[in-house]
């Protein structure tokens, strides 16, 4: 079995850290530590799974192959992954609501 490597970029670092410090202030570290939980476990399934995510329908040629997950119990949120030979690259987690194609 082969296997892969993760990436995550520097935009989905931040993306992760930034919500955190977000619900930090709004309610607390315990949901902070809950939304971390939920994006490592999604990130593990992801690496699991890598062609369970459903393809996004940007416009940019760049992005067709553009993969997206749901984060268990913050259903609003996406994380947007490409699945490469051996890597599978973690592009953005953001909330659903804002313009998508705008931030890659």
């Amino acid at each position: 079995m082969r296997e892969i490597r993760l990436a995550v970029s520097e935009a989905a670092a931040a993306d992760i850290v930034e919500q955190a410090d977000w619900y930090e202030q709004q309610s607390g570290a315990e949901l902070a530590r809950r939304w971390e939980r939920a994006v490592t476990s999604a990130v593990l399934r992801i690496m699991d799974h890598p062609r369970a995510g459903a393809i996004s329908k940007f416009r940019h040629s760049q992005l067709s192959n553009v993969r997206r997950v749901l984060i268990h119990k913050f259903p609003k949120h996406l994380i947007f992954y490409q699945v490469r030979k051996s890597e599978i690259l973690i592009l953005r987690i953001v909330h659903g609501a804002r313009d998508l194609e705008s931030l890659f």
